[in-house]
């Protein structure tokens, strides 16, 4: 059962300082990382400082690259200060200069008198607002819930479906058992980011896992911090299913399934459960399996496509012949 979540509400550009992958540091203007950000767009803010203050996104993060820095330097310092002056009285979110650029004196000063965080990273501008852009849609993107159990195969994000009881933990405790690593049980936290879905689990229950006739267990205080992790993306879904006489299952693989999150296809598996099948077993080769299609290799396919050639060699074959005859 999933349970569609609104939107992050926005979080403080202190938080976004803290995200290792960006690399920020503060340059000035401390006061600003109070401040919170509520858009996952940024801006390279060439018009507004061409004096076209229509065009500024006042809710973006706004990015000086080597062509804004440039621009500033060819209007001179008392130019450059009204501009600026203009731009930071429109309370930006932040400012981040790229390429560990050092920031022109009348940019430090409008940030300070307006209490605009002023922040500089090594990263290129385009690598910059890429990571920028994933970080802020993970944070502030549409999200959901989801009832199952999401383990780390191989590395291989794994998202255990199928209704109570049908034994999602129990094949997760199996895995961990074999060297995998949990992420969530019970409830699993679903955010979109640019290029993946990302999942984890509740603050309250993470690194838990209930087991029924056991109770909830700590699987990193049983196993070690190297069993868990606090989030993965979502590669693949299996689905366990009871085991129906009645039912056709796939057998040859070449068709393939997916399960839509928040607008993302995942691919998708739905595995019969019945006594005698390994279930832990069949996951690790599924999520092997994965990473093969990852890097093109299709077995399933590579087999039908074998099987249609030789069958036409041998229809060729037995024309070839009546027609000696």
């Amino acid at each position: 059962m999933k349970k569609k979540m609104k939107g992050r509400q926005g979080f403080y550009i202190e938080e976004l300082v803290g995200a290792a992958a960006l690399q920020l540091t503060v340059v000035a203007g401390g006061e600003g990382l109070s401040r919170r950000i509520s858009s996952t767009e940024l801006q390279k803010p060439g018009l507004p400082l061409a004096g076209h203050l229509d065009s500024l996104h006042n809710d973006r993060v706004q990015v000086f690259g080597t062509a804004e820095l440039s621009y500033l330097e060819a209007l001179g310092d008392d130019e450059a200060a009204s501009r600026l002056e203009a731009l930071c009285n429109e309370e930006p979110p932040c400012v981040v200069v790229t390429r560990g650029r050092e920031p022109p004196e009348p940019l430090v000063q409008a940030c300070r008198r307006h209490a605009v965080a002023l922040l500089r990273t090594p990263l290129h501008s385009g690598e910059f607002i890429e990571d920028a852009k994933d970080y802020l849609v993970s944070r502030l993107g549409p999200s959901c819930t989801t009832h199952g159990v999401l383990v780390d195969v191989f590395g291989v994000g794994v998202l255990l479906l199928g209704k109570s009881g049908i034994g999602k933990s129990e094949v997760a405790l199996d895995l961990v058992l074999r060297g995998h690593r949990l992420v969530a049980d019970d409830i699993v936290e679903i955010r979109r980011g640019m290029h993946a879905l990302l999942g984890s689990g509740p603050e309250l229950i993470k690194h838990h896992i209930e087991i029924r006739g056991l109770g909830i267990l700590n699987i990193k205080d049983l196993f070690g911090i190297a069993s868990v992790r606090d989030a993965k993306r979502i590669d693949m879904v299996v689905e366990l299913v009871e085991w129906s006489e009645l039912e056709e299952y796939d057998r040859l693989g070449v068709d393939e399934q997916t399960s839509r999150f928040l607008g993302v296809d995942v691919p998708l598996i739905r595995l019969p459960v019945r006594p005698g099948r390994n279930m832990s077993t069949i996951i690790e080769v599924a999520a092997r399996n994965q990473l093969l299609k990852q890097r093109g290799h299709f077995s399933a396919r590579e087999f039908q496509d074998r099987l249609v050639r030789a069958i036409a060699d041998g229809r060729a074959a037995a024309s070839v012949g009546r027609d000696v005859e």
